[in-house]
């Protein structure tokens, strides 16, 4: 499984609506509203780097409101939760 957290700068006004349509995405495992220099953060678990790519490159564009996204890949996960039995895709 791959994780990837997508930091989003959102128009103002829509920041709601955008994030309501990032948690429908079958990919998109969390969405948060954040404070500092961009205003959400979509936690996504895909199983293959070209699902991640679609993603990004495909869907994303299409939701009118995102201004600027940057995608970062995770490594590894430290936690005291088996991650994987609860994002199994």
């Amino acid at each position: 499984m791959i994780t990837s957290i997508i930091l989003l700068n959102v128009v103002r006004e829509r920041i709601n609506e955008v994030a309501e349509q990032l948690a429908e995405m079958e990919e998109v495992s969390e969405v948060y509203s954040v404070t500092g220099n961009y205003d959400l953060v979509a936690i996504v678990r895909v199983k293959h780097n070209d699902d991640l790519a679609r993603l990004v490159t495909e869907q994303l564009v299409k939701i009118d409101g995102i201004e600027k996204t940057d995608t970062m890949l995770a490594f590894k996960a430290y936690s005291k939760h088996d991650l994987e039995a609860m994002f199994s895709l």
